[in-house]
């Protein structure tokens, strides 16, 4: 683990306290294919909420613009019913 990982991953168990710890090593695994990708989120949130948006909507709004990167990120699995999510 590099200082960097072991720095974020301290950094997710402080900042995200309340979420299963399962949810917080994904995140930070994310995180870490593309940090460059995180920051450009993390400052556009701030942007628009210094521009009178909310934190819920800036985020909402720029998860939106950046939705095909993101997806790009996770990792292909079947929904929780154990299927693609289409319907015959």
């Amino acid at each position: 683990m590099s200082f960097q990982s072991f720095l974020l991953n301290q950094y997710a168990k402080w900042k995200m306290k309340d979420v299963p710890k399962a949810q917080r090593e994904q995140m930070t695994a994310l995180v870490t294919k593309d940090p460059q990708l995180f920051k450009k989120i993390g400052e556009e949130i701030e942007r628009r909420k210094k521009g009178g948006e909310s934190e819920m909507k800036a985020a909402m709004e720029v998860m939106k613009k950046y939705r095909t990167e993101l997806s790009a990120l996770m990792p292909a699995r079947p929904n929780d019913f154990g299927h693609s999510g289409r319907q015959k």
